[in-house]
C-alpha cells in the first residue's frame, strides 16, 4: 500500500520501517532488490524476479592504492526509499517521450573502525531492470580517493548464452561478438548481453560515465563476473577529490528481446538536459567524402590521390543538394595526414587546410546550396594536441557555419596521447576508456555546445546515455561499423547487425555508417559484403542514430535509384520505436513511428539463415487506411551468392488488422514505409 500510494503521489519520500530498508521492489512488484551487509561487514546486494533468483549474494567494496580497502566491518547506519514517477521529452530521440517510474533505495554504510568512513549505495528499480551507484562524501580521513579496483560483482544465478566482445585487447570496441555459455565469459566490453537457459533476457552495462574509469567485466569464476576499471597509467585507475559518485551499473531484466530493446533504463539513469534549446541539431541524413577513401580511391594524405580537394568537395554538394542530403562530410581537408598520423597526431592542424581545399570557399559553396559541411577532426589518438587547439577549431568551424563534427581516435587501446599533468606538460599513454578519456569526451562535447556544434566520436569511449545531458552529443561509433565491409579481415558477417542490435545499440545511437548500394568493397568479388540491397535499406530503421550516413560513392548511389529513393524517404528523429519480433544474435524487425509526420517505418534484418518473417500491423492506428511501399529481397536473392541486389519493390494498401508475410534471405533484408491515406 505504502508503494502504491507513492507512485501516486510521485517522487514523494517514505519512513520505512526497518524490515523494509534493505529491500526495495519494482513498481510491478516483480523485480526485488536485498541491500545488506553481511556477517562480515561486506555490502552485497541480491535481486530477484518473480521470486526467482537473477543475481545471488554479491559483494560490493573498493580498493585503493593508499588507504585500506573498504571492504569489510561496514553496517547501516541509515535508508531512505523514495518512489519517482515522471515523463521527460527528448530533443531527438529514438522516441520523443520518454517514461520514468522507479522505486529507489539508499542506504548508508559507515566502516567500523577509526576511519569511520561512509558510502551510501544507492538502488533505482525500474519494471523491465535496475541500476545503482555507490556515492562518496567529501571525508577528512580520505580527502582523496585513489582508487585501486573497484570491487563490485555480479554473480549471475545460473548460466545461459552471452553475446560478448573482447575488453583490454589492442581493438578498443572494435570486434565481431562472440555468442558463448555465461560461464565461458573472460574480459568483455559492456553492454554484454545474456539469454539465460530458463529464457530471462539479461543486459549489463553502465550509466552516466562522468570523470571516472569505464568498467569492463571479468568473470572470476562460474557466473560470478566482477567490475575492472579500465587501467591508467597514473596508478590509481581513478583520481577523485572530495564528494563524488561512481557511474549507474545497469542490469536490464526482461522475458523477452522486446524488453531489452525498448527499456529506458540508461537514458533515465542520467542527468536532464543540461545545455537547454538545442534546436539548432537537425537530425538529418549525409553522405562524404569517406567511402572513397576505405576503397583506396583517393586519399586522406596530400598528394596526387588527395580526395579533400575543393572541386570534389563541390561535386558531393551538388550531389546532396540535388537528393535533399542535409550534410556532407568531408574527411583529410587539415593538414597533419601526410606520414605516420596512426597513434601519433602530433602533426594536426585543425584549423589549417591543405592547399587544395579552399574550406572558405567549399563551406560558402554548401550554405549557397542548402547543404551543410559536416567537420572532420582526427587526431590520431593524441588528446593532448587536440585539446590545444580545441577552442580555436570549434570557433573556426563555427564562424564557417559548419554546426556538426565528426571526431576521431585513432590508436591502439591504451595509446591514446595525454597530457602527463594538469599544465599539460609530457605525455602519458591512456587508454580509450579510461578516467582521462571520460575526461576528455566530455570536455569537447562541452566546448563544441558553446558553439553550438553536434559531435560524433569515432573510436569513442562508450555510450552511457549522456545524449540525455548533453544533446549535441548526438551519435558515435564504439562497435565494428561498415568501414569494415570496405577492407575487412573478415568483412562485418551476417549476424553483426542482428547481434548490435541487442548489444551495443542498447547502449544508444550508433554511426554506424549504412548505404553501400553497390554492396562492393576494395577488390571486391562478387559476394564481397555479405548483405542484400533490401537489407541496407533496413539498417537506416533497424540502426538508430539521429544522423545517418549514405556512405556508398555519390555514383554508387545514383546507380540504384528505387533504393535511393527509400533513403530520401526515411528520417532519421523518431516519435516511437519498438520490437515487432525478433531473437538475440539471429534476426529484429522494428517499427518506428516519424516525428514529423503519422508515417511508421519498419526495418528487418536476419543473420546468415533465410527467414520468413510475420510483420503484424497492430502498430498502425485502427480504423485508417495506410499506403504501404515494401523494398524486400527479390525471389531468388540471396546476401551471401550472386544475387545480392535482387530486389522488389510493390505498393498495397493496409490496415492495423493486418499482417505481412515476407521472405528475408540470407544476409537479407526489408523496409517498408507507412503513409496514411486520407
Amino acid at each position: 500500500m505504502i508503494r502504491q500510494l507513492a507512485l501516486l503521489l510521485g517522487a514523494s519520500l517514505l519512513p520505512i520501517s526497518a524490515a523494509q530498508a534493505e529491500t526495495v521492489t519494482s513498481p510491478d512488484g516483480r523485480i526485488k532488490v536485498t541491500l545488506d551487509a553481511d556477517g562480515e561487514g561486506i555490502p552485497y546486494y541480491e535481486v530477484t524476479r518473480d521470486g526467482v533468483p537473477v543475481i545471488t549474494k554479491s559483494n560490493l567494496g573498493f580498493n585503493f592504492t593508499d588507504a585500506d580497502p573498504m571492504r569489510r566491518n561496514f553496517e547501516v547506519v541509515s535508508f531512505r526509499e523514495e518512489a519517482h514517477q515522471s515523463s521527460w521529452e527528448q530533443p531527438w530521440g529514438e522516441r520523443q517521450w520518454v517514461q520514468d517510474f522507479h522505486n529507489e533505495l539508499a542506504v548508508t554504510f559507515r566502516q567500523r573502525d577509526t576511519s569511520a568512513r561512509e558510502i551510501t549505495v544507492r538502488m533505482r528499480v525500474f519494471d523491465n531492470g535496475m541500476g545503482f551507484r555507490i556515492e562518496f562524501p567529501e571525508s577528512a580521513s580520505q580527502p582523496v580517493y585513489r582508487i585501486a579496483d573497484e570491487l563490485t560483482e555480479f554473480n549471475i544465478a545460473g548460466d545461459g548464452t552471452a553475446w560478448s566482445i573482447p575488453a583490454g585487447d589492442w581493438n578498443r570496441y572494435e570486434y565481431l561478438y562472440q555468442k558463448t555459455p555465461v560461464s565461458a565469459l573472460s574480459t568483455v566490453h559492456t553492454p554484454v548481453t545474456m539469454v539465460m537457459d530458463n529464457g530471462l533476457h539479461l543486459s549489463f552495462h553502465e550509466a552516466a560515465l562522468v570523470d571516472y574509469s569505464g568498467m569492463w567485466l571479468k568473470r572470476m569464476d562460474g557466473t560470478r563476473l566482477r567490475a575492472l576499471l579500465s587501467p591508467s597509467p597514473r596508478g590509481p585507475k581513478v583520481i577523485r577529490e572530495g564528494a563524488f559518485t561512481t557511474p549507474w551499473r545497469t542490469i536490464q531484466i526482461a522475458s523477452n528481446p522486446k524488453g531489452l530493446f525498448e527499456s529506458n533504463i540508461i537514458l533515465n539513469l542520467n542527468e536532464p538536459n543540461k545545455l537547454g534549446d538545442v534546436s539548432w541539431f537537425t537530425p538529418h541524413k549525409y553522405i562524404g567524402i569517406w567511402w572513397e577513401m576505405h576503397l583506396d580511391n583517393t586519399s586522406w594524405a596530400s598528394g596526387a590521390k588527395h580526395g579533400a580537394t575543393t572541386e570534389n568537395a563541390k561535386k558531393h554538394i551538388d550531389f546532396a543538394a540535388e537528393h535533399g542530403f542535409r550534410g556532407v562530410l568531408i574527411e583529410g581537408w587539415n593538414l597533419g595526414w601526410d606520414g605516420n598520423w596512426f597513434g601519433n597526431g602530433r602533426d594536426f592542424d585543425f584549423t589549417t587546410a591543405y592547399p587544395d581545399f579552399d574550406i572558405e570557399a567549399v563551406a560558402a559553396y554548401a550554405r549557397e546550396k542548402g547543404v551543410r559541411i559536416i567537420g572532420h577532426h582526427e587526431t590520431g589518438g593524441n588528446i593532448k594536441v587536440y585539446e590545444e587547439q580545441l577552442a580555436d577549431a570549434m570557433a573556426f568551424y563555427e564562424r564557417l557555419g559548419i554546426d556538426a563534427v565528426k571526431t576521431g581516435y585513432v590508436a591502439d587501446a591504451g595509446s591514446v596521447i595525454a597530457p602527463a599533468d594538469e599544465n599539460g606538460e609530457g605525455e602519458i599513454l591512456v587508454w580509450h576508456d579510461g578516467q582521462e578519456m571520460s575526461r576528455h569526451h566530455l570536455k569537447v562535447v562541452k566546448e563544441a555546445a558553446e558553439h553550438k556544434i553536434a559531435v560524433n566520436p569515432h573510436e569513442p569511449i562508450k555510450d552511457t546515455g549522456l545524449r540525455r545531458t548533453y544533446p549535441n552529443w548526438v551519435s558515435r561509433e564504439g562497435a565494428r561499423g561498415a568501414e569494415y565491409d570496405a577492407w575487412g579481415v573478415p568483412k562485418n558477417d551476417a549476424g553483426h547487425v542482428p547481434e548490435m542490435i541487442f548489444t551495443r545499440l542498447l547502449a544508444g545511437p550508433m554511426d554506424y555508417t549504412p548505404g553501400v548500394f553497390s554492396l562492393e568493397g576494395r577488390g571486391a568479388e562478387a559476394a564481397d559484403i555479405p548483405s542484400t540491397l533490401a537489407r541496407q535499406l533496413a539498417f537506416y530503421v533497424a540502426i538508430y542514430s539521429p544522423i545517418q550516413m549514405v556512405a556508398d560513392l555519390p555514383e554508387n548511389i545514383a546507380k540504384y535509384p528505387q533504393a535511393l529513393d527509400f533513403v530520401k524517404r526515411v528520417p532519421a528523429d523518431w516519435a516511437e520505436s519498438m520490437l515487432v519480433d525478433g531473437k538475440v544474435g539471429e534476426f529484429a524487425v522494428i517499427a518506428r513511428r516519424d516525428r514529423n509526420t503519422l508515417n511508421w517505418y519498419v526495418g528487418a534484418v536476419t543473420d546468415d539463415k533465410e527467414r520468413q518473417a510475420k510483420v503484424p500491423l497492430s502498430f498502425l492506428d485502427p480504423g485508417k487506411s495506410y499506403r504501404a511501399t515494401v523494398w524486400r529481397d527479390g525471389a531468388k536473392a540471396d546476401g551471401l551468392g550472386a544475387d545480392r541486389h535482387a530486389m522488389e519493390v510493390e505498393t498495397m494498401t493496409v490496415t492495423s488488422d493486418k499482417t505481412l508475410d515476407l521472405r528475408l534471405a540470407p544476409a537479407g533484408g526489408f523496409a517498408i514505409e507507412f503513409v496514411p491515406l486520407g
